[in-house]
């Protein structure tokens, strides 16, 4: 289950290129070290708009995943979320059976549709429609499920051939599935068809709405809603000193902040009540880098209101 995981998304540390990933490892350690149940990384090439400027540093994500594995023990390890337009699906099977293997187990997919056009533009990756991205994801989706279960897919598709493609070795038959979004016509009920967990894209005050629809097409397909797993990225702002009025309004639907003790009770009123099952937060102890000791103050609050 993912009830508390903490995001990655930020690797300009200030220290120089050889320090980065000893200070991405150190906030997964201390994230397992705290009771998280998972670490994610960004899929992305770039750094996006509001996080810094395109060059800064940005890690590509399943080789840092492949890192993580070997520097954890515990923790669930995963994108959040994976862009499907960046590989081929037959080769993201295979990244992310790899990295199960790796980490004896703790891999999770997750998934979406790409939206970063930048990137697309910059790298060559077609961009297209929100519908194309979508309906490549499905296509995506009926090669790659297959492979992790074991079996040769064969598919002749719009935008994507298999035949007979293997996933080989496999640590388990079922790696647990992330979709990120909150569309009611299309996302939810993807999720509800195919998918664990639905990380949901959505300004707090419309997760109420959110979560009934993810209700209503759980029940609309005879699946217990229980069984979809749902939570929120949410930045975490970590310092006593901050106030609403200083929250770009582009965040203040996604943030939480002030001490720790504040930050809890906040994803209390504005996550959990909303009937969201998890929070994952992206935590900063000011506007930029990282500091030890917030992931693991956070940790000590929230795991008991998520039944830890």
């Amino acid at each position: 289950m993912i009830k508390l995981g903490l995001q990655i998304p930020n690797f300009s540390y200030g220290t120089g290129v050889p320090q980065i990933f000893p200070t991405v490892i150190a906030q997964a350690q201390e994230a397992e070290a705290a009771g998280y149940d998972s670490v994610f990384v960004m899929d992305h090439f770039y750094q996006l708009p509001g996080l810094g400027t395109p060059d800064q540093p940005m890690l590509e994500a399943y080789t840092a995943l492949g890192g993580l594995a070997t520097a954890t023990e515990r923790v669930q390890l995963g994108t959040l979320v994976t862009g499907n337009t960046y590989r081929n699906p037959t080769l993201l099977a295979k990244a992310i059976t790899t990295l199960d293997v790796v980490s004896q187990g703790r891999a999770v997919l997750g998934i979406g549709t790409g939206w970063y056009e930048l990137e697309h533009d910059s790298l060559g990756y077609e961009f297209g429609t929100f519908t194309d991205r979508f309906n490549k994801l499905g296509e995506a989706l009926e090669i790659i499920l297959p492979m992790l279960r074991g079996e040769r897919p064969t598919v002749e598709g719009k935008y994507y051939r298999a035949k007979e493609a293997m996933a080989e070795p496999r640590f388990r038959d079922h790696i647990p599935l992330m979709i990120g979004g909150s569309g009611e016509k299309k996302t939810i009920p993807l999720a509800a068809r195919h998918f664990d967990h639905l990380n949901i894209i959505a300004g707090f005050d419309e997760l109420p709405r959110k979560v009934q629809v993810v209700k209503e097409n759980c029940e609309r397909i005879d699946r217990d809603p229980a069984t979809l797993e749902t939570s929120v990225l949410a930045v975490a702002i970590i310092d006593e000193n901050v106030t609403a009025d200083v929250i770009p309004d582009d965040f203040k639907q996604q943030a939480v902040y002030g001490s720790p003790e504040q930050i809890a009770e906040q994803v209390q009123t504005k996550i959990l009540d909303a009937g969201v099952g998890g929070v994952i937060l992206s935590p900063v102890t000011s506007l930029n880098g990282y500091q030890p000791g917030g992931i693991t103050e956070l940790g000590k609050l929230l795991t008991p209101l998520l039944g830890g």
